[in-house]
């Protein structure tokens, strides 16, 4: 690794200009090594290669793409209920920062309420369409199954009520260690079981990204299954739909995408720590592995430098085969859930596409 390290970093010292990006590519990339390194079937072998950033897309998202690794992202993974806690705190300190701005600049307001006995919040944007007055959205936060509760994790609900002009009710599910599977997903459904009851589903979708773009699918897989009514769309942004280091994007997106980096390491241990020894392929956990026959209408989202893009991938061809009307949009260049707020380009694009799969599809 720390060969690697430096030869990355010595054709990164003598990187030119983006325009000048291929005549440097013979030094860094042998071709004759690489046609001898795959001269037989078998995994495939790439040599050390440096990524310039797309010019093709958004300034705020090129500065994102040129961020360097997250802190401690590759340090040993908790191990104990005080460093899991210590790493929680981490998580809701990182993104509590914008959250007052982006409540204002947005024109939402935010307020705690208890659903079905679970804590959650209510997201309503100053302009309510009249279209959008009997629907409802239900949020489920991400943050790897074991971070993100509380307010901090409103984020993405107050982005979908400022851009999509909807109600949004914002989960704040159990996590672990205190709180195992199947506790999350307990605590979704309940409440989307007790909005069911005062809102008819068919006004109502559910979102979320990463673990709760899990989430969101295997709630829907579970009321399904316990023939509940289930909502009128789904959307799954770069949803951890696979707890199981199992996807292409899991190794070729390895160290390229600069939100997650790696499976290995703080992943691997929360998927653990959230399974609690059961199998990381029941659907429930691992929802591409979910019959998803008469599965409500899904858009899922994920970014070409994107860990999880595989887990999109993989989640909207199984949506196919079972005849799911699935939409998948992949962003150039973004990394895992790399969504920097309503004033870059591309993170309002996606709620903006969002909200149209969801206006076409929910009831008034």
């Amino acid at each position: 690794m720390r060969k690697l390290g430096l030869f990355l970093l010595s054709c990164a010292l003598v990187a030119p200009a983006p325009a000048a990006w291929d005549k440097i590519r013979p030094s860094c990339a042998d071709p004759q090594s690489a046609a001898a390194d795959n001269a037989v079937p078998g995994p495939r072998r790439v040599p050390a290669r440096v990524l310039p950033v797309p010019g093709d897309v958004s300034l705020q998202l090129q500065a994102l793409i040129r961020a360097p690794y997250p802190p401690n992202v590759l340090a040993p993974p908790p191990s104990t209920k005080e460093e899991w806690a210590a790493l929680d705190r981490r998580f809701d300190s990182e993104w509590s920062k914008t959250l007052a701005a982006l409540r204002k600049s947005l024109k939402v307001g935010v307020e705690p309420t208890t659903i079905a006995g679970v804590k959650a919040y209510l997201v309503t944007p100053a302009d309510l369409p009249a279209n959008n007055r009997n629907r409802l959205l239900l949020h489920i936060h991400g943050g790897g199954y074991v971070a993100g509760g509380g307010e901090a994790a409103t984020s993405e609900a107050i982005m979908m009520a400022g851009i999509g002009h909807y109600r949004v009710i914002s989960v704040d599910y159990r996590l672990p260690p205190e709180a195992p599977f199947p506790a999350a997903l307990d605590d979704v459904l309940a409440v989307w079981d007790s909005l069911a009851q005062t809102v008819k589903p068919q006004n109502m979708a559910v979102f979320g990204a990463s673990a709760g773009g899990g989430l969101a699918l295997a709630m829907v897989l579970r009321a399904k299954d316990e023939g509940l009514p289930l909502p009128a769309a789904v959307a799954a942004s770069t949803p951890w739909s696979d707890l199981n280091k199992v996807g292409d994007s899991y190794y070729a997106n390895e160290y390229v995408d600069n939100t997650l980096v790696t499976w290995d390491g703080w992943l691997s241990a929360a998927a653990q720590l959230y399974a609690n020894g059961r199998d990381l392929k029941h659907p429930y956990l691992s929802p591409v592995y979910g019959d998803f026959k008469n599965f409500p209408p899904t858009i899922l989202t994920a970014g070409t430098r994107d860990l999880f893009l595989s887990n999109a991938v993989r989640v909207h061809r199984k949506m196919r085969r079972a005849g799911v009307v699935a939409d998948l949009n992949v962003y150039e260049g973004m990394s895992h859930a790399q969504y920097a707020g309503p004033d870059m380009p591309e993170s309002r694009e996606i709620f903006e596409d969002i909200t149209r799969f969801f206006d076409g599809r929910l009831g008034r």
